[in-house]
């Protein structure tokens, strides 16, 4: 089910799959972060790294309650701090979301799935 936002202009609806997409964009942006892992399915104990065209599915939107709450599972660069480059991620995606695109996010989840050498 789509959020629905009123404006001047008429109504517009946002679907999961978009915020998603848009936070998974936002987060890639962040300096030690080397990509999105997919959710909850480690091989080996090694996460799989996702491509720019599989952003969403490093994703989870979740709304309950009026709430809104994004999970991002991500791979840092090894080097980085990674309490640093969470804190970086959850800023930015909660910027995009609340400052650009108009909806107010509750939290924003990191959950780090593995750490590489950046290329």
């Amino acid at each position: 089910m789509p959020i629905e936002l009123t404006t001047e202009y008429g109504k517009v609806y946002i679907t999961n799959e978009v915020i998603s997409t848009l936070a998974g964009s936002a987060a890639l942006d962040c300096y030690g972060l080397v990509g999105m892992a997919t959710r909850k399915q480690l091989k080996d104990g090694i996460a799989e790294l996702l491509g720019r065209d599989n952003l969403s599915r490093g994703v989870e939107v979740r709304r309950e309650n009026g709430r809104l709450e994004i999970d991002l599972y991500i791979i840092v660069s090894y080097g980085t701090k990674i309490s640093v480059v969470a804190g970086n991620v959850q800023t930015k995606v909660k910027y995009i979301l609340n400052d650009v695109v108009g909806l107010h996010v509750d939290d924003v989840n990191i959950f780090v799935q593995g750490v590489r050498v950046a290329k």
